[in-house]
């Protein structure tokens, strides 16, 4: 019968299982031999010929400590050199690294009895061992010390019954120790394997919480780096969920950052979640009776460890995401063909089938940086304007689907700016990406033209340009405003004299198409002041209403000064 992947998965696991449990039975059957061996020698030879059925380990030597220091034990042993017994003498009564010549990894481990240092053991390896294969290390160096321990004893055994009951004593504490040191390390086993396997199944940040609750029993609250909420696991979750002020939850980030292990906030143990020395967010458990422990410190720090990693990774996927949106708008605005254009547009989760309009946004007295970008970011999609938004040429420029509110958003954008010294330009409608480009010089002409009128901060579209279309961006605007003189000077010379409305009367009356009760309604004046007014008109400009080029050039005139803000 065939078995499943998941099936075989178990048996994998299970098997490595068995295997840990066998060698834990070993070193037990072990301990009991070295706890019967003659002395302290034979104990560590013991100790040292085990050493390498453990995994892939060499044994390189052992030492014993004495009133003169420590003593190479057995002195003969055939991996041990002066420059081990350097080291080990250095580092005397600590566990730490040591470097064995052609070894990756090399550990010195402490053999402490009740309360001393009684000798220490070297063990090599040519790769770094696993997490099992150190536990296992760990247990035999903690039943060589015990052993170690009882002979030493059993050599003061004849001091009489009052020694023998110290020997007892030390004997029970030991093997407490051994117990509690067991239990420990499977604990912490637990919590690698749970969490380890949270990251591997990529379940998230929601899946870090929900794994420390279980480990813990405690609700937990994960936030970023700015207090707000990312996932809650267990009961209770507050709602709405309560943020502290940024000056009051800074001061707390860097009180917890000046402190090694988790700190007590009020009702919640928190730890940081840090990344290369930065703070990318903070988990607590939520503990009102103040009843946590080592245990549950010990799961809150490598949960802090795993979701540092889940954050800096997702940040990172934000990061690339980001240049290839800024890439691909780059593309779309010099001129890219079509069907790369929608295929790297779905990937980034944007649809180019529809129609879009390109957006040129500016703001006086604002640098184009990334705060002005997000500004921009933030009034867009406030307003449920779909976009993909790039920093170009000292501006933010949008990718728009669909017409877009162009005063709207500039409302918007002035509204998070906090200033209205703003001008955005709009162009045209494109239906193809191999358009967009086109929308974007439209924009640009757009932004030129608000911003060379008399009402420079505001919104301005392609559509509304009129005769400013024929112009392409970076044009003379010199010509336009000396023809704008030509025609309408005298009569803005007058305006402006006599607090008069001829050259708004004027363009009115083109608009209307030359007619008087449709000009006088839309001036809501009488028609004889109306009569009155084109006559004045006629008197101050020296021009002949009537000829067919005049009122052209009067009628491109006044539409020319609407454009600018007349």
């Amino acid at each position: 019968m065939a078995t499943t992947s998941g099936a075989a998965g178990r048996s994998t696991r299970n098997t490595g299982g068995r295997e840990h449990l066998a060698s834990v039975f070993s070193l037990f059957v072990l301990s009991m031999i070295m706890n019967d061996g003659p002395d302290e020698r034979e104990v560590l030879t013991l100790a040292l010929t085990a050493v390498g059925s453990l995994g892939p380990f060499r044994a390189e030597a052992a030492y014993l400590t004495s009133d003169r220091g420590l003593t190479r034990t057995p002195a003969d042993w055939s991996h041990a050199t002066p420059h081990i017994d350097a080291q080990v003498t250095m580092e005397s009564g600590r566990d730490g690294p040591v470097t064995v010549p052609d070894r990756a990894w090399g550990w010195n481990f402490a053999l402490r009895g009740k309360a001393d240092s009684i000798g220490q053991l070297v063990v090599s390896s040519r790769s770094q061992p696993t997490g099992d294969e150190c536990f296992l290390l760990r247990v035999l160096a903690q039943q060589t010390a015990a052993a170690l321990t009882h002979a030493m004893t059993r050599r003061t055994e004849r001091a009489g019954a009052q020694q023998l009951r110290k020997v007892n004593e030390d004997h029970s504490a030991t093997n407490a120790r051994l117990t509690t040191s067991l239990s420990e390390l499977e604990h912490q086993r637990s919590v690698h394997e749970m969490l380890n396997d949270v990251s591997a199944n990529d379940d998230g940040v929601q899946g870090i919480a929900g794994a420390l609750h279980r480990l813990t029993g405690y609700p937990v609250a994960i936030e970023d780096r700015f207090g707000n909420l990312r996932a809650w696991a267990g009961p209770g979750p507050p709602d709405p969920y309560p943020k502290s002020e940024a000056a009051p939850h800074e001061e707390l980030l860097q009180g917890a950052a000046r402190r090694l292990r988790p700190v007590r906030m009020g009702e919640r143990l928190i730890a940081l979640a840090r990344h290369r020395g930065e703070v990318l967010g903070t988990v607590a458990l939520i503990d009102p009776a103040a009843s946590t422990g080592e245990q549950e410190q010990f799961a809150l720090d490598h949960a802090c460890t795993v979701l540092a990693l889940e954050l800096a990774h997702l940040r990172n996927l934000a990061e690339v995401e980001l240049r290839l949106r800024r890439e691909l708008v780059d593309d779309l605005i010099t001129g890219t063909d079509d069907d790369s254009a929608y295929a790297r547009a779905a990937a980034l989760g944007h649809d180019l089938h529809r129609p879009h309009y390109l957006a040129a946004v500016q703001w006086v007295g604002q640098p184009a940086d990334d705060t002005f970008v997000q500004a921009v970011g933030r009034a867009a999609a406030g307003l449920s304007m779909r976009s993909m938004l790039v920093r170009r040429s000292g501006m933010a420029v949008l990718v728009l689907q669909g017409r877009p509110r162009a005063t709207a958003l500039y409302e918007a954008v002035a509204g998070e700016l906090g200033s209205p010294t703003g001008s955005i330009g709009v162009g045209g409608r494109c239906d193809t990406p191999s358009e967009i480009s086109r929308s974007y010089q439209e924009a640009l002409r757009s932004l030129e033209v608000r911003q060379h009128s008399r009402s420079p901060h505001g919104a301005t579209t392609f559509d509304e340009l009129g005769f400013y279309r024929i112009l392409g961006p970076g044009g003379s605007y010199r010509e336009v405003e000396q023809f704008v003189r030509e025609w309408l000077g005298p009569l803005l010379d007058y305006d402006a004299a006599h607090h008069s409305d001829l050259v708004q009367t004027l363009s009115q009356y083109f608009e209307c198409g030359g007619n008087y009760d449709a000009t006088a309604g839309a001036l809501a004046i009488h028609r004889s002041t109306l009569r009155y007014r084109l006559q004045r008109i006629r008197e101050v400009s020296g021009t002949d209403l009537g000829d067919v080029d005049n009122r052209l050039n009067l009628h491109v005139a006044t539409r020319v000064w609407k454009v600018l803000g007349g």
